[in-house]
């Protein structure tokens, strides 16, 4: 097995994970510095990383997420069998850039004062709560959001 020091720079790909011996475990998505000569369709390169150094088990844990942009400096052997992963052995971690906050696309809440509303990318319709749960209404789309709310006022003479 050839093995090699080198720097990689790469994605987190998942949550890095807890292993045996105070080891953690994690795929760094790396792309080549020329990704517009590879044909569209080109596959990313993974490299399956891992390290036992407390500190930067400890940067894994509870400071990385995926989608981070790192640079790992380590020990990188390639695998024998072709077709598997590259592994490397990491005992450096430099953040270049974090990762955006995830963005919820299917179902998202939000709240106008005391009311909540359910918004669903599947549906036009709008499910409406008091703060405390009680059923409000359903308001045919985000528009009519506030009126729902407004007769809801009236009706029981003042906020939720």
């Amino acid at each position: 097995m050839d093995t090699t020091h080198c720097a990689v720079d790469g994605w987190v790909d998942a949550i890095p994970v807890p292993g045996p011996h105070d080891r953690v475990t994690f795929d760094l998505v790396v792309r080549p510095s020329d990704i517009d000569a590879l044909a569209d369709d080109a596959p990313d390169t993974i490299v399956t990383c891992t390290s036992g150094d407390p500190r930067i088990t400890y940067e894994l844990l509870n400071g990385v997420q995926p989608g981070d942009l790192l640079r790992l400096t380590g020990t990188l052997a390639q695998s024998p069998t072709p077709g598997d992963p590259a592994r490397l052995t990491v005992d450096g971690l430099e953040v270049l850039d974090t990762a955006l906050v995830p963005v919820l696309r299917e179902m998202v809440l939000d709240r106008y004062g005391d009311y909540c509303v359910v918004f669903d990318a599947d549906r036009d319709q709008v499910p409406v709560f008091t703060v405390d749960g009680a059923w409000v209404g359903l308001a045919d789309n985000p528009d009519a959001i506030a009126t729902l709310i407004d007769i809801h006022r009236r009706v029981t003479g003042g906020d939720a």
